[in-house]
């Protein structure tokens, strides 16, 4: 596990016989992700064209075909169930840290976060009971059908939880055109095991970074893409122990976490804290891990635009402050 309020070290900025302060390189760092976010805004506004989507029909059929199981703990989404344990500690801590608000019992109440591939909404109830309002979007209907029928016996989740059937383009596009102010864009953008699935991962960068506030955070669960990940994410998961139905995933679609952090970086992010995650079949249960060459989770930030140069060092700790984040 790493943890860090900046991204990677500045490499190579002290060359032979020059030596920079640490508020020069801090400085240098906030412009530099300041012009990246700016350079990704117009880029992407430059080059996609409306029939970009992050979504694979071949995926939308096959969640098509499971939307009435999203809640059946013991079926194939037990996996996804058992993972709430570390998935929602893991977002509600992380926030906490940015947003310091005292609200007992519902921590993150004050908070909009957008649900990305919600699906059943499996973790968007959870989110909602935590006090945040939450909006689900899933492209697949029949899923938000499912998530609606569940959120509706719930009456604590009546006025924080939502679900609209659309992809994040989709959503993004409308923020767009109705120019929605800064404040009623999201604090936090949620993806849990759904990037492995999209068919456009800077699309769906680039409109993240669009939907979030300032400050705002992406959290990130998939699977890396390893030897180790194919063997036991697809050969034991899927064909032998039957753990999630066979064809879930495609391995060429699983992304490495420097990718992953490279790509969110190009669009402006700085990723603040990576770590693995293990799943044990005989238990049904998860726990956090080391090693990050099967699943991780990930929490990056959207930089604040109201962040000055000389007040970079603030946002850049001495390296012995960077300690690993506990979890509930």
């Amino acid at each position: 596990m790493y943890c860090r309020k900046v991204g990677r070290p500045l490499l190579g900025l002290c060359g032979p016989g020059r030596s920079y302060s640490r508020a020069a390189v801090c400085r240098q760092r906030a412009l530099w992700l300041r012009r990246s976010q700016h350079q990704a805004l117009s880029r992407h506004n430059s080059t996609r064209s409306p029939s970009q989507s992050t979504v694979d029909p071949d995926e939308v059929k096959r969640f098509q075909s499971l939307a009435s199981k999203w809640w059946d703990e013991q079926g194939e989404f037990a996996a996804l169930h058992a993972m709430n344990d570390l998935r929602v500690p893991f977002i509600r801590d992380n926030l906490l840290n940015v947003h310091r608000a005292h609200h007992p019992g519902k921590p993150l109440a004050g908070l909009r976060i957008l649900d990305v591939g919600c699906g059943g909404g499996l973790l968007t109830e959870p989110l909602g009971r935590l006090g945040a309002n939450v909006l689900g979007i899933d492209p697949v209907e029949n899923s938000i059908g499912t998530a609606q029928l569940h959120a509706s016996y719930d009456p604590d989740l009546r006025d924080r939880v939502a679900y609209q059937a659309c992809t994040l383009e989709e959503l993004s596009a409308d923020g767009a055109e109705e120019q929605e102010p800064v404040a009623d864009r999201f604090d936090a953008v949620v993806a849990s095991e759904v990037v492995e699935h999209l068919a456009d991962l800077e699309t769906f960068a680039f409109c993240c970074s669009h939907v979030l506030k300032p400050g705002g955070s992406l959290f990130i669960t998939t699977i890396n893409k390893t030897n180790l990940s194919y063997a036991l994410g697809i050969v034991v998961a899927e064909q032998l122990l039957h753990i999630v139905p066979s064809g879930t995933h495609d391995w060429e679609k699983f992304i490495s976490p420097v990718d992953l952090e490279r790509l969110l970086e190009s669009h402006g992010f700085s990723v603040q804290c990576v770590q693995g995650m293990l799943y044990n079949p005989v238990s049904g249960g998860w726990s956090w891990t080391n090693s990050t060459a099967i699943n991780y989770a990930l929490h990056a930030v959207k930089p604040r635009d109201s962040l000055q140069p000389d007040r970079a060092e603030e946002s850049c700790p001495h390296p012995e402050d960077h300690a690993a984040a506990t979890h509930s």
